[in-house]
């Protein structure tokens, strides 16, 4: 059996399950490579939003059916609302066994408060206009796709992979200024409140800096996402890091070999068993 890679916390957010974007069969592999305490799913996980019943292959069925494994074994699973799967905040503060669902949560973690949201509450275009901020996650999606088919043409051609996302996130100015106002709202609000780390997700783009003015200082961090950065948070030892995994290629091993073994249908029956199980739990 394979030693896993033991953390007190991991942060995962913006894996968009059910879209071409997910690269589920990564994160998959990344999960079952550390062995947290807690695991907090900072938002955005399944994407309701674009969710179509004709496309959920068995990879994204793999990474949840991995997460209820992860709980029923024991490992603490927060799942923090975000606003691709905004729906579930009808749910906020349902707990069932080791799975909570929350909008936002606060730790103490060796004595300093750690503040977590996934961040669309600053989104104006969220909140006034959601069906805009729908339609650009369509595109959004359909801009991976495309990137998709360039990088295997890329890939046959003997050259690197290219970003398009990351590529206009990096030219457009406003996209630029967005990704800074987003940081500095939140590292503002977290030292007016005296939070000492402030997480968040929702903007995919990883980070992890100490910003400070004269009301006080706070660590924030990112969690960027698992579309085109691959990455999370981890925290162990009192420390923060940035666990990415194109380049920490030695931490990771390959999937279960009971998930890879599995059709859909197992899939479908095995995670609906661990519902009902969950929820006589809850009643009892």
């Amino acid at each position: 059996m394979k030693l896993k890679r033991k953390v007190e916390i991991a942060v995962v957010s913006d894996v968009h399950l059910g879209t071409y974007g997910c690269h589920a069969k990564q994160l998959l592999t990344y999960l079952n490579s550390i062995q947290p305490k807690k695991l907090i799913l900072n938002g955005d996980i399944i994407d309701i939003w674009q969710f179509n019943k004709r496309y959920f292959p068995k990879s994204h069925l793999k990474v949840v059916k991995k997460i209820m494994t992860m709980a029923s074994n024991g490992v603490e699973v927060i799942y923090i609302t975000g606003n691709h799967d905004d729906m579930l905040r009808k749910f906020s503060d349902t707990f069932i066994g080791n799975m909570s669902i929350v909008d936002k949560l606060v730790l103490d973690l060796d004595g300093k408060k750690a503040w977590f949201f996934h961040g669309d509450v600053f989104d104006a275009s969220i909140q006034n206009a959601k069906w805009l901020a729908k339609l650009g996650g369509y595109g959004y999606d359909l801009l991976i796709l495309f990137n998709r088919l360039i990088n295997w043409i890329l890939e046959r051609m003997g050259k690197n992979k290219y970003s398009l996302s990351k590529r206009i996130k990096n030219s457009v100015k406003g996209a630029l200024k967005y990704i800074s106002d987003f940081e500095e709202v939140a590292t503002d609000l977290a030292i007016e409140n005296g939070y000492d780390y402030v997480i968040c997700g929702h903007i995919h783009q990883p980070k992890m800096f100490i910003k400070e003015n004269k009301h006080g200082k706070t660590m924030y961090l990112n969690s960027g996402d698992w579309i085109e950065n691959f990455t999370a948070l981890e925290y162990q030892f009192k420390r923060w890091k940035i666990y990415n995994y194109n380049q920490d290629k030695l931490s990771p091993f390959f999937a279960d070999e009971d998930l890879k073994k599995m059709d859909m249908k197992d899939l479908i029956a095995a995670i609906t068993i661990f519902d009902k199980k969950k929820i006589k739990l809850m009643l009892l």
